[in-house]
């Protein structure tokens, strides 16, 4: 048996769920505040547990990757902050530099963009395909469909719809493998953040920080999520962004069921308003480890780290061909002016 945690780095809050096998050895989340304020807290999480690997906060995901080595170029492709901004990443950087100072069992893991399962075709002009908790999310999905109708990895097909605090995402599932994505910055509106921007819009705001893609949302209709369905005007931009989410993936994948994981999703009346419109798959709750206070993703993130130690979920990565991924989220823009962000960041 193998002992791993898979970390959760949400916008509210970091989840920290545990794994001895199935057996949950640690189930804790902590703001999202606290973390930035202190740099060791992720390192001595994971030093009291005494584990055999964890998946760290990888962001919009790079290639597998240990912690010994990442550097420059990795950090920024998983925060894709400009130097010039004014959102800090220091907090997550100083986080990052103490765990591999303490020579941490961590390993960075993919965003959907960067899989080889997911055709090149599809990625044109895209960054944001689903972040690496997105795919931690759908591969929880997998392993749920696979326990329910008893049946192998490679025979799963769904479409996993992750309604997170900050964005929404859709992730396609076929034969185990993810196909396709739509990340919560080139989708429709999520609770905070707006979703994909009228180029139109970026345009005439001519040039922005990274805190505007937090904005825009429902939230500022209905400024907690459970005012969310009672507030007939945020409810319908939601709950019809989402669906138009899934119907849009379901030119890449027939799926046998919608799946749905997320903060947003423990709302009550949330789900029943995703089944009332949609009907060309069942749609139900992800079921995941019962943890009490961790989200999807951070199980999902676990079901990882077994998988990369060799544990009992290994299989379930060979299938969805994690170890495989390639490149970097910037190799798919048409636009040749990515040139110079390339050149400054990357080289």
């Amino acid at each position: 048996m193998v002992r791993v945690i898979g970390i959760d780095p949400g916008t509210k809050s970091f989840d920290f769920c545990g794994l001895e096998d199935d057996k949950i050895i640690l189930d804790i989340s902590v703001s999202t505040k606290d973390i930035m304020r202190d740099p060791d807290l992720i390192s001595n999480i994971i030093m009291d547990s005494n584990i055999d690997l964890a998946v760290g906060p990888s962001g919009f995901g790079i290639p597998v990757k240990r912690i010994e080595d990442i550097g420059e170029k990795d950090m920024f492709l998983m925060s894709l902050i400009r130097k010039c901004d004014k959102k800090s990443v220091l907090g997550m950087r100083n986080s990052i530099a103490r765990m591999k100072e303490h020579r941490l069992p961590v390993f960075f893991i993919p965003g959907v963009i960067h899989l080889q399962t997911v055709p090149d075709y599809r990625k044109f002009n895209k960054i944001d395909m689903g972040t690496a908790d997105k795919l931690c999310c759908t591969a929880l999905g997998i392993r749920d469909q696979a326990k329910r109708h008893r049946k192998n990895y490679d025979r799963t097909s769904f479409i996993m719809l992750e309604m997170g605090y900050g964005y929404t995402a859709a992730i396609a599932v076929y034969n185990g493998k993810i196909v396709d994505g739509i990340g919560g910055s080139s989708g429709n509106i999520g609770f905070l953040s707006m979703g994909c921007m009228d180029a139109e819009l970026a345009y005439l705001l001519d040039g922005f920080d990274k805190e505007l893609i937090f904005k825009g949302g429902v939230a500022t209709l209905a400024r907690d999520p459970e005012e969310l369905v009672n507030n007939e005007t945020a409810k319908n931009a939601y709950i019809e962004g989402a669906v138009k989410n899934i119907l849009s993936l379901t030119a890449s994948v027939k799926p046998e069921e919608i799946l749905v994981s997320g903060r947003i999703s423990k709302v009550s009346g949330v789900l029943q308003e995703l089944k009332k419109r949609l009907d060309m798959a069942p749609v139900r709750k992800v079921d995941g480890f019962h943890t009490k206070n961790v989200k999807e993703a951070a199980e999902g993130a676990a079901l990882i780290a077994n998988g990369l130690a060799g544990g009992k979920y290994e299989p379930l990565i060979d299938v969805m061909e994690l170890k495989k991924a390639r490149g970097t989220s910037l190799d798919h823009i048409l636009l040749p002016e990515i040139a110079a962000i390339k050149k400054e960041y990357l080289q």
